[in-house]
């Protein structure tokens, strides 16, 4: 008996062939798809960590530039004994000073000691 191709729909092992065609394809699309979506939420992962670094980095230096010592005004030289308006000069220029803010109460009472030999 002569073989007989049928006409119309596939038979049997062509829809199997064609389901695993199918199969195969959506398989790796997924994966390819899975990959992306990966590597994409590890760049992100990344990125939020080098934000941290960052700010970490920041706030510590802030933290340093703050815990560093304010460099005080040199202290008035000692005065010579003699001159009363001497004196009284130094004591105007030191109280100006202290009013603008440029000398602190510690210091303007230090410089005013030392100015007064006392």
């Amino acid at each position: 008996m002569p073989f007989i191709r049928r006409a119309g729909r596939p038979g049997l092992l062509g829809t199997v062939a064609r389901t695993a065609v199918v199969a195969g394809t959506a398989t790796a699309v997924s994966g390819a798809v899975a990959s992306r979506q990966h590597q994409h939420a590890v760049a992100q992962q990344e990125a939020a960590a080098f934000e941290q670094q960052q700010a970490a980095a920041a706030a510590q230096e802030r933290a340093a530039f703050a815990a560093m010592p304010a460099t005080p005004p040199a202290p008035a030289p000692p005065a010579a004994a003699g001159d009363g308006s001497d004196l009284l000069a130094k004591l105007a220029q030191l109280g100006q000073l202290h009013q603008q803010g440029v000398l602190s109460d510690a210091e303007f009472a230090q410089a005013k000691a030392l100015i007064l030999g006392s």
